[in-house]
């Protein structure tokens, strides 16, 4: 679905990445602070700072990229519309 009025379903995905993105890497550097009692086989690597980064740039593109923009016409239309009724 296309049209005047419309968001795309790629921009709400893109703020719910980055969301995860964010919570995902805020988690992973209070990890790196405070490591955990009983740390798993690969901690070494930082899964969670590396993992929630990649989430948050694809959000943050996806986000930019299909930011809800106004449509130019439809201001130029609304404009010519209250000319007419002066």
């Amino acid at each position: 679905m296309h049209g005047k009025g419309f968001i795309s379903i790629w921009f709400f995905i893109g703020v719910l990445l980055t969301a995860y993105g964010v919570l995902i890497t805020a988690s992973g550097i209070y990890h790196l602070y405070t490591p955990p009692e009983h740390p798993v086989v690969l901690e070494n690597l930082h899964a969670d700072v590396w993992w929630g980064a990649v989430l948050l740039l694809i959000g943050l593109f996806y986000t930019i990229k299909f930011w809800p923009k106004k449509d130019e016409a439809a201001g130029h239309q609304r404009a010519e519309d209250r000319n007419e009724r002066q």
